[in-house]
C-alpha cells in the first residue's frame, strides 16, 4: 500500500507536500543510512515505497508549475 495516494497528494497544498516531501527524504536518508552501517531495516521494502512516492510528489509539483494539474483532474470521469 503507499505511503500517500496521489488523489490525497494532488488535494494538498503546495505547502503541505514540500513539508511531506523533506518527512519522506529524512525518512529514507535514516533508513539508508542503517542499511549502510551493517544494520538490518525492518520493512527493507519501505525504501523503495518511500523512493517512489518522493517521485510522485516531485512528479505533481512539476505538474503544478507547468500548468498541466488541472487537465489531468477534468480528464477523469466520475463514478
Amino acid at each position: 500500500m503507499p505511503i500517500l495516494r496521489v488523489k490525497e497528494m494532488r488535494d494538498m497544498s503546495s505547502e503541505a507536500r514540500v513539508k511531506r516531501l523533506n518527512e519522506l527524504r529524512t525518512e529514507l536518508l535514516r533508513l539508508r543510512t542503517m542499511v549502510k552501517a551493517g544494520g538490518t531495516v525492518e520493512n527493507p521494502a519501505r525504501i523503495k515505497e518511500l523512493r517512489k512516492t518522493i517521485a510522485r510528489i516531485l512528479t505533481i509539483e512539476h505538474e503544478e508549475k507547468l500548468g498541466l494539474a488541472e487537465e489531468k483532474t477534468k480528464g477523469k470521469k466520475k463514478k
